[in-house]
């Protein structure tokens, strides 16, 4: 897959309200702006769409063709600058199929506005146009020299909602070839859809048992672009549970080891790995994961999970997460094993309302207590942070159960594209009916969809692996900090009780 400098993310509301604008009934063409905001990853831009500004009366002139008044425009502006925000226009092609491109009027149209919009907003004028059968193309007007702006055709336009849409542009995201090494895979859902799914840029957060499975099922899946994001070394009591290493890759860094592993076993051709060596939460690892257009989360502490949580609504990159628990009673025996999966995205349940990461821990985790051995010793005993010894067979079990919703996710066999949030206990043998919905009404991150780098949130700082001066703490501070976080755990639950008893 060719690198995608530039694309395009909408939720799948913004979608169906822009199309139902713009491809009207009558076949004539239409348009409409919309404020868009950036999402910056290491290589790639992506302006989400955000806001539809639709014309009101005397705003535009529908003639077969379509134009805009210059007092709509100026409206368009105001907005976009008020909110920080920049601006696109959308229109219609609506007897066209697939990607389209552009006639001498709409280049006019969108290159002869983009200095005026550029003045304004301090960002690019961005074009969009639909298909008469739904699909999205889209360029950026990129400022190159002064009063000179040039075309940038973006590679894919994202559309997240009850599944997940991609639009490509096959001369930037050329369909991969289907080599002889695919042909059971390919049988199962068809070439075409292979070829959909596939030139999916995926990353996997962690490069642990449970990601370490899952990029090798990517690999072998067919899947062309796979990035590997982890700061980790290989030590001996990995052994156990990792499938790519060996005792001799103690001491290498995962990253590099698992991406030896995956291009020895890939089945596209050509395949593309890139090595991360950086945690979600740092700078360098958060851009990178901006770069995919979905992510695997396989990460088990709270400020990681946090990172992904904020990418998968602020962001518009679907995440799919899982998690495995295990308990042992007295006498060391295994009591319970449990392990969930569930995707986060914007209309479904975040991975802290499923209760996959205390909020209260983030900051405890970025204050550095939870490097401490002392402090993980002084939690009280079936503490979320002392139930993460993974077990291969568990993370085989939960990697199987992730890979399964992002499939659901991308295929949607029958239209079925939810399996809902997951939870299975290997101790007894049953599976929790799934949950479905989305976040509770208290919760921030909804509210945070589709803002990106405009949401108003610093999350990300540096890890245990980065050098840092920190003092050695007493048990009394352990405890200390272990009762906050309790009393803050305690306390969420008091007042979305109080909320749910009020309404």
């Amino acid at each position: 897959m060719s690198r995608v400098a530039f694309s395009i993310a909408m939720t799948e509301k913004v979608d169906a309200a822009a199309r139902l604008h713009l491809l009207r009934r009558d076949g004539q063409e239409d348009l409409c702006f919309a404020l868009w905001h950036t999402s910056r990853g290491r290589s790639r831009t992506t302006a989400l769409l955000n806001k539809l500004i639709l014309p009101g009366p005397g705003d535009r002139n529908v003639h077969g063709n379509v134009s805009f008044e210059a007092r709509y425009l100026e409206r368009a502006m105001s907005m976009a600058a008020a909110e920080g925000a920049g601006l696109a226009l959308l229109h219609s092609h609506p007897a066209g199929r697939r990607w389209q491109d552009m006639s001498p009027d709409d280049i006019a149209a969108e290159q002869g506005r983009a200095a005026s919009v550029y003045g304004a907003t301090e960002l690019p004028f961005i074009g969009l146009t639909v298909a008469g059968d739904g699909t999205w193309s889209a360029r950026f007007w990129e400022r190159t020299a002064p009063r000179t702006y040039s075309r940038a055709w973006c590679g894919t336009v994202r559309v997240v909602g009850e599944r997940l849409k991609m639009h490509y542009m096959d001369q930037l995201a050329p369909p991969p070839r289907v080599t002889k090494a695919q042909i059971r895979t390919v049988s199962a859902w068809g070439q075409e859809t292979q070829g959909e799914i596939t030139r999916l840029r995926v990353g996997v957060v962690g490069a642990g048992s449970v990601g370490g499975i899952i990029a090798e099922a990517l690999g072998r899946t067919g899947f062309e672009d796979v990035m590997v994001i982890e700061f980790d070394k290989i030590e001996e009591h990995n052994l156990d549970r990792l499938l790519y290493a060996t005792r001799g890759d103690i001491g290498h860094p995962k990253v590099e080891i698992l991406a030896r592993h995956l291009r020895q076993r890939a089945t596209a051709d050509p395949f593309f790995v890139e090595e991360i060596t950086a945690a979600v939460y740092e700078d360098d690892g958060f851009r990178a994961a901006l770069d995919c257009d979905i992510l695997f989360a396989c990460v088990d502490r709270p400020w990681g999970r946090y990172i992904l949580n904020l990418i998968a609504y602020a962001h518009l990159i679907p995440v799919f997460d899982g998690g495995i628990a295990v308990r042992t009673n007295r006498s060391g025996k295994l009591s319970s094993a449990d392990w969930r999966a569930h995707t986060a995205t914007v209309g479904r349940p975040c991975l802290e309302c499923l209760g996959q990461y205390d909020p209260g821990l983030v900051q405890t985790e970025r204050d550095g207590y939870l490097d401490d051995p002392t402090y993980i010793a002084g939690l009280p005993r079936g503490h979320a942070l002392k139930m993460r010894e993974n077990v291969f067979a568990f993370s085989m079990a939960c990697a199987s159960k992730q890979m399964l919703q992002m499939l659901a996710y991308t295929i949607a066999p029958l239209d079925l594209s939810n399996p809902g949030a997951e939870l299975y206990h290997f101790v007894g043998n049953h599976s929790e009916p799934p949950q479905f919905g989305g976040c509770k009404s208290t919760c921030l991150f909804p509210s945070l969809v589709a803002r990106g780098d405009n949401c108003g949130i610093q999350a990300t700082g540096y890890g245990k692996h980065r050098p840092q001066i920190t003092g050695t703490r007493n048990p009394r501070q352990t405890r200390l900090v272990a009762l906050t976080s309790t009393l803050r755990r305690w306390w969420r639950l008091i007042a979305q009780n109080l909320t749910t008893l009020s309404t």
